[in-house]
């Protein structure tokens, strides 16, 4: 959950921030940090380009997770996880990322090391995941579903 807690804390937001919030917060600090406030023999431009690649990234990942972008994509999630078979899975530093037969992909932070161990050892890890990780656990979307023609 660091990746969470860092953007947050790099953006100065709560968990309860709302998206319109964050995205004012957002606008204000590229506002501050934007390179093209800075002269080009400026060190601080190189720090000003970091910066505003850091706020960026921070800001789409916290807008993916927050409650409003979840709580509009929960049928097209909810289909997902009830239709489309799991293809494939990996686990890298708490982080689930799920890919699915239907070509979407989600990640999910903050997921222990034991509940991976536990995934990887069921017979069944559509039903494994149903029960302990699908609605359990913070997730994003990372990849979209291919439409069948």
């Amino acid at each position: 959950m660091s990746k969470i807690v860092d953007y947050r804390k790099l953006l100065g937001v709560s968990k309860g921030t709302e998206v319109k919030e964050l995205k004012t917060i957002y606008r204000n600090l590229m506002k501050e940090w934007h390179p093209d406030k800075f002269q080009e023999e400026d060190e601080k431009k190189l720090e000003a380009e970091e910066k505003s690649k850091e706020l960026i990234e921070a800001y789409h990942f916290l807008v993916s997770i927050a409650p409003e972008t979840i709580e509009q994509a929960l049928p097209a999630y909810t289909e997902t996880v009830s239709v489309s078979t799991i293809e494939n899975f990996s686990y890298s530093k708490q982080t689930l990322q799920l890919h699915f037969m239907d070509g979407s992909s989600y990640e999910y932070f903050d997921v222990p090391k034991n509940i991976y161990t536990k995934l990887i050892n069921s017979d069944a890890p559509g039903r494994f995941c149903r029960r302990h990780v699908y609605f359990s656990y913070v997730y994003r979307k990372v990849a979209k579903a291919v439409e069948a023609y």
